[in-house]
């Protein structure tokens, strides 16, 4: 059995349109909405993303982004 998907700082996700990989670098929270703030993995000096967190009976997910690992067992 797994938990629900959560999202947390570390993780990498992949921008559905463009194939890049996105690290998760932080999470908050501004008037009940969950935002994530993402940076391009290897490109420590550009624009950093923010994306609402939408939450789902599975668990959270970042809209336009999947999850690079299915299971976050090791």
């Amino acid at each position: 059995m797994t938990d629900k998907q959560r999202i947390q700082i570390g993780q990498v996700w992949r921008k559905d349109e463009t194939g890049e990989s996105f690290l998760v670098t932080q999470l908050y929270t501004e008037a009940l909405t969950t935002f994530a703030v993402l940076r391009k993995a290897g490109a420590e000096n550009e624009d950093r993303v923010r994306v609402r967190v939408e939450r789902s009976t599975q668990g959270q997910t970042l809209p336009g982004f999947t999850h690079t690992l299915q299971a976050d067992e090791f």
